[in-house]
């Protein structure tokens, strides 16, 4: 392809990217780096027929004064990232240092609602990941072996946690988890516990939301695998079984290898995903037991007072999060496809 044709062919795509990728980004860190305004605060003294009293309001013509001269806020560096909101370094140290060694550590940093987050996050995401390939990959493998008229609905059925809107399918689960749900009356008849709640428990709430995750993107993986098998060579399977090769051989030294690659894509889609779980948390009414960093950004965005500085400075924390998640996997595939000298 001439340079000529490649540019104008992906300068649409380019300027697309620049709009409502680059730019809003720009704008997040920079607004990560201011606060909000103080509101001018002044005492007004009230004289009436017995005596005068002094109360306090907001004088907002210099309230406003102070947003004209100044839009995006008043300057404060970093301090918004080291507060107690967020990285909390001054409360950290201090936790270190009346700690009773590591445990006791551990619970106090749990009090920090960023590292509550982060804990949650980062435990939905290495969990849910592994279990989203394994699954999807082992339903591929079963559906391809299905006979052709079974296909059809076979495929259809496995699509179906995907096709169902997220919040729709996470209320769905949610409701038959509740106590006279179908799972949640299971699960008290096998416990023995009438009085056994999945939304009570924090263990067992995280064990549904990511037992929810696996469920809705394991389709994911599933067409991705699929659509890989059906690009597998069949005469290098052929040669396998005509030396004796078993099917779990044939899968482990044939198959998987051709997968690979789609493997890597996979991972890195859902580790992205995963790493910004919102809507199950908001489904299930989890925030009393799991929070992410992108339910802390929605909360810092909601209510009467929006936390824009906050909610700016979570959501910078959480690109370079995922930009650590994504290095091993993107330095690996870039070292793979690397020609060697």
């Amino acid at each position: 392809m001439k340079h000529s044709t490649f540019f104008w062919f992906v300068l649409p795509s380019a300027i697309l990217m620049l709009l409502f990728i680059a730019l809003p980004i720009v704008s997040v860190v920079t607004q990560s780096f201011y606060s909000a305004h103080e509101q001018v605060i002044v005492t007004v003294e009230n004289c009436g027929p017995f005596g005068c009293t002094e109360s306090t309001a907001v004088d907002q013509e210099a309230t406003q004064a102070l947003q004209d001269e100044e839009p995006l806020g008043k300057w404060v560096g970093t301090a918004i990232y080291t507060d107690r909101n967020h990285l909390a370094l001054g409360e950290i140290s201090d936790a270190w240092i009346s700690a009773d060694g590591l445990p006791d550590f551990g619970r106090s940093l749990m009090n920090l609602p960023f590292y509550k987050a982060m804990a949650f996050t980062l435990t939905y995401t290495f969990i849910v990941t592994p279990l989203t390939i394994i699954l999807g990959f082992f339903i591929a493998i079963a559906v391809n072996s299905v006979a052709q008229a079974l296909k059809g609905p076979t495929i259809f059925l496995s699509l179906l946690p995907m096709i169902v809107t997220p919040l729709v399918g996470s209320l769905i689960i949610f409701w038959m988890v509740d106590a006279r749900g179908v799972l949640g009356a299971g699960l008290q008849w096998l416990a023995s516990d009438p009085n056994l709640s999945v939304k009570a428990s924090t263990a067992m709430m995280w064990m549904m939301l990511m037992f929810y995750g696996v469920w809705h993107s394991a389709p994911f993986a599933f067409v991705v695998f699929y659509s890989g098998l059906q690009t597998v060579n069949t005469d290098t399977l052929e040669a396998a079984m005509i030396d004796g090769a078993s099917r779990w051989e044939r899968i482990r030294h044939v198959v998987i290898p051709h997968l690979f690659p789609l493997t890597t894509f996979v991972a890195l889609i859902q580790l992205m995903d995963n790493f910004r779980v919102f809507e199950p948390i908001v489904s299930f009414q989890a925030q009393a037991h799991a929070t992410s960093l992108s339910y802390a950004i929605f909360n810092d965005l909601g209510g009467e007072t929006r936390l824009l500085s906050s909610a700016a400075a979570t959501s910078v924390l959480t690109i370079i999060g995922v930009a650590i998640l994504l290095s091993p996997v993107m330095v690996r595939t870039y070292r793979d496809f690397t020609p060697r000298s």
